[in-house]
C-alpha cells in the first residue's frame, strides 16, 4: 500500500481497536492530525474515512514499510495489543529512525523490555514512554506522589477499582496471560506468585471492599518511579472471583493449552465491546495507594479519576501534546517521571486526598 501524500507528526498504530478509536477521536478534538494505522485495512480506512484522516495499513512484520512511515513522522503511539507481540518491532524501528515511542500497555514483561532499552534510547535522543493509559498513569501518579510524602519508603500498595466493563483488546490480553499467574516485587526483584496470592479489604471512600493482588504493570513501572522495592497491586473484586483466581493456579495447564485459549478468544471476539458511551462518560475509577517505611510509618492517599478508558484517551493524548511541544526526556520514562506526578491532576474529573 503506497503511503499518503499528507504530512502528520503522530503515527497511532492500532488505531481501529475499541481504545485506538477512543484516542484517534480524542485527538481530532484536540486539534491534533494523526496517520492512522492498523494490519487491518478496511478497519483502518473506515476510521479514517470517518475522521478524516489519513492512513496505511500494514503489519508490522513489513519493516521497510514500518521505516518508511516512520521517515515521516516524529512520534508514535502504539495501540495494538498484546504489547508482547507488538511493542518490540515498533520499538527497534522507533530507535534506529529516531522517532518517539509511547503505548498504552499494562503487561509487566512489556515495561521491562522496554525499560532496557533506556540507553539506546538516549543514544538516539528519543523518549519511551510505555503505559500512557489507565495503566498505569494514575498509579503511577499516585505512587510518585506518596514517595514524596514519605521519601525513606520501602514498601508500596496500590488498589484500583473502576467499570467492570472492559473491551476486546484487554480481554484477549488478559487470557492470553490468565494462566501465568501473578506478580509481584520483593526486594526490587518482580518475582512470580500464585494467582489470587494476597487479599485485602480497602477503603476506596465509602466503607471497606475485597481486593485481591495481580500482576498489574505498577509492578514493574512504579519500582523505576520510586525506586520503592517492595510493591503490590490490588484490583477490587468478588469473592467468587477469587474462588476462581485461585483454582486456576491448579489447573494453569489446561488455561495455556491451544484449544482453551482459542475458545476464549472466540468468545470475546463474539461478545465483547466495551463501555458505552454513556458509561464512560458518567462512571470513575478509585486508586488507594498507600507507603510504608522500615519504622512503620505510614502515608496514605486516594484518587478518583474519570472511567478507565476514557481516562486512556485523555491521557494518551496529552502525553502527545506535551511531546510534540518538546516536553522531552530521551531514555525510558514512566508518566510520572516524565512528567511529574501531577500529570494525573491536569485530566478531567480527577480529585487526589492524603489521608493521614
Amino acid at each position: 500500500m503506497k503511503l499518503p501524500t499528507d504530512t502528520s507528526d503522530i503515527l497511532i498504530y492500532g488505531s481501529y481497536g475499541y481504545t485506538g478509536t477512543l484516542i484517534a477521536e480524542q485527538a481530532v478534538e484536540k486539534g491534533l492530525y494523526p496517520l492512522l494505522a492498523g494490519r487491518n485495512e478496511s478497519k483502518t480506512a473506515f476510521l479514517a474515512n470517518r475522521l478524516n484522516l489519513p492512513y496505511i495499513a500494514f503489519d508490522l512484520d513489513n519493516s521497510q514499510t514500518l521505516h518508511e512511515v516512520l521517515d515521516r513522522v516524529k512520534l508514535v503511539l502504539n495501540c495494538a495489543g498484546p504489547f508482547s507481540e507488538t511493542a518490540k518491532p515498533m520499538v527497534e524501528a522507533c530507535i534506529a529512525k529516531g522517532v518517539h515511542y509511547l503505548d498504552i500497555t499494562g503487561e509487566i514483561e512489556v515495561f521491562e523490555y522496554i525499560a532496557s532499552k533506556n540507553n539506546e534510547a538516549k543514544e538516539a535522543k528519543i523518549m519511551l514512554m510505555p503505559g500512557v493509559g489507565f495503566d498505569v498513569v494514575p498509579t503511577d501518579c499516585l505512587a510518585s506522589y506518596l514517595k514524596q510524602q514519605l521519601p525513606d519508603a520501602n514498601e508500596l500498595e496500590l488498589a484500583f477499582k473502576g467499570a467492570n466493563k472492559i473491551s476486546r483488546g484487554t480481554a484477549l490480553t488478559m487470557v492470553k496471560n490468565i494462566h501465568k499467574g501473578g506478580a509481584i516485587r520483593s526486594n526490587g526483584q518482580i518475582i512470580p506468585v500464585p494467582a489470587g496470592f494476597k487479599t485485602k479489604l480497602i477503603d476506596f471512600g465509602k466503607g471497606e471492599r475485597s481486593t485481591v493482588s495481580i500482576p498489574w504493570g505498577d509492578v514493574s513501572t512504579a519500582y523505576h518511579s520510586t525506586n520503592i522495592p517492595n510493591i503490590i497491586v490490588y484490583t477490587f473484586t468478588n469473592k467468587g472471583t477469587i474462588r476462581f483466581l485461585k483454582l486456576s493456579n491448579k489447573i494453569k495447564w489446561l488455561l495455556g493449552s491451544r484449544w482453551v485459549q482459542n475458545f476464549l478468544r472466540n468468545r470475546i471476539n463474539k461478545k465483547l465491546t466495551g463501555p458505552d458511551t454513556q458509561t464512560r462518560n458518567t462512571s470513575f475509577s478509585y486508586i488507594w495507594g498507600q507507603v510504608k517505611n522500615l519504622e512503620g510509618k505510614k502515608r496514605t492517599a486516594l484518587l478518583k479519576t474519570a472511567e478507565g478508558y476514557r481516562l486512556t484517551a485523555e491521557a494518551a493524548v496529552l502525553a502527545m501534546e506535551k511531546v510534540l511541544a518538546g516536553n522531552i526526556f530521551p531514555g525510558f520514562k514512566t508518566p510520572s517521571i516524565g512528567f511529574g506526578y501531577d500529570f494525573v491532576m491536569e485530566l478531567q474529573d480527577t480529585e487526589r486526598r492524603l489521608l493521614d
